[in-house]
């Protein structure tokens, strides 16, 4: 008796079958993913890259302060210069669109774990799944399913990178002390209360740390969805990966490592508290008043 199972052949038919019964259902949820990602970036190449730049920097100094804030202007004017704004904004469109999604998912299926062990127990090895699997892996049914183009590498973004806000999600409200969840109660907290009003609030800098990495890993992504029609910076390195030019490589390699630093020191502010930003525009003022204090005294001396 043959014993030999394929579990490539069995794979292959699990594919079929989804395609025969459920394609009304997957163009659905193409046309779904679609409208948020094509309003996001319709939004975003709508916007002119002097006004996006200054909106970028503002951001900046509010949230991480004005030495940052110079960078952030001086590597977008760059980017702007290379010529790859353009594919910049459709790569952005495409992170945040991933993000909100894996965000809207993983936020709700990780407070679910955090209140109910053998959903945890069931959901791990999953997320372990997702987060091994080679990232191409993701490509294959994505183009099965969806074709070519933003659609499918925005939901091989959100499979690839949705792990961490789950699992952090999780750990954060497991995390919240004890004294502050019986305290809740004590008071006469509903369950809906005690998670939105105790919980949440404790858990937000672990939580805001796992969409910081979600970002990370849908940046990551960025060059291997344009595999698939995704578009954005990724057709500039798979451009010169393709005709060996190292420098439209490089300059698409830059542009996506300078995006990635802005949306990673700008997200990681919101998990821990700023100053507001009156006290950065008077903490900018003293140092420029302090700098012009040094210059006129060495003058004098």
């Amino acid at each position: 008796m043959d014993m030999n199972f394929s579990i490539g052949k069995g794979a292959d038919i699990t594919v079929n079958y989804i395609l025969d019964h459920f394609t009304p259902a997957l163009d659905m949820i193409a046309a779904v993913i679609g409208f948020v990602t094509g309003g996001i970036q319709g939004g975003l190449l709508a916007i002119p890259p002097v006004a996006g730049i200054i909106i970028l920097a503002l951001l900046s100094l509010w949230r991480v302060g004005w030495k940052f804030a110079l960078f952030t202007v001086l590597a977008l004017a760059l980017v702007h210069h290379m010529g790859l704004w353009t594919g910049t904004m459709e790569s952005l469109s495409l992170v945040l669109a991933a993000t909100f999604i894996a965000i809207v998912i993983g936020i709700p299926m990780g407070i679910a774990m955090a209140r109910n062990e053998t959903l945890a127990t069931i959901i791990r090895p999953v997320l372990d799944l997702m987060q091994t699997m080679p990232a191409f892996v993701y490509l294959i049914p994505a183009a099965m399913f969806f074709g070519l183009g933003a659609v499918p590498g925005t939901i091989a973004t959100v499979i690839f990178a949705m792990p961490p806000v789950v699992r952090l999600t999780n750990l954060g409200i497991r995390q919240v002390h004890e004294e502050f969840v019986e305290a809740g109660l004590a008071f006469g907290c509903t369950a809906k209360q005690l998670l939105f009003k105790v919980q949440l609030p404790n858990a937000l800098p672990s939580i805001m740390t796992g969409i910081n990495q979600t970002i990370m890993l849908s940046l990551s992504m960025v060059v291997i969805a344009s595999m698939i029609g995704a578009g954005g910076l990724g057709n500039t390195v798979l451009t010169g990966i393709q005709r060996l030019d190292v420098g439209t490589g490089f300059e698409g390699g830059l542009a996506v490592v300078i995006l990635a630093v802005v949306l990673d020191r700008i997200t990681q502010s919101f998990g821990k508290p700023q100053p507001s930003l009156f006290k950065r525009f008077a903490a900018l003022r003293k140092h420029t008043d302090s700098t012009q204090t040094t210059s006129l005294r060495k003058q004098e001396v």
